[in-house]
């Protein structure tokens, strides 16, 4: 009976683990459809749109670890950039942008 609790316990730890370490690189399926990469560019990561009509464009840079992001996000339609963050959770990124903390969009994108 020890020993089960114990394996069990080992196997949540590896789980809390193994959730704390979700890397926010790669490429994700926006809410609109195209395709963004991020990746390191110097101590942060760059959000660029690489399909659709801004492909090739930098949207935003993020800072963070352990899932947890923030930054700046940039509306390409508008061209106008706010304060950001992005949330892993598996293959979902959650991302939200506000003017003065307050106004606030979310979208959640996939990962490919």
């Amino acid at each position: 009976m020890m020993r089960r609790l114990l394996l069990a316990a080992m196997l949540s730890l590896g789980a809390i683990a193994a959730h704390a370490a979700e890397p926010i690189e790669g490429s994700w399926k926006t809410a609109s459809g195209e395709t963004a990469t991020i990746g390191k560019c110097g101590s942060a990561y760059c959000v660029t749109l690489k399909t659709g009509k801004y492909a090739g464009k930098q949207i935003g840079k993020l800072s963070g670890k352990d899932g947890e992001y923030s930054g700046e996000i940039t509306d390409p339609a508008e061209d106008k950039t706010y304060s950001g963050s992005g949330s892993v959770s598996g293959n979902s990124l959650k991302m939200k942008g506000c003017v003065l903390a307050i106004l606030c969009k979310s979208q959640t994108w996939s990962r490919l």
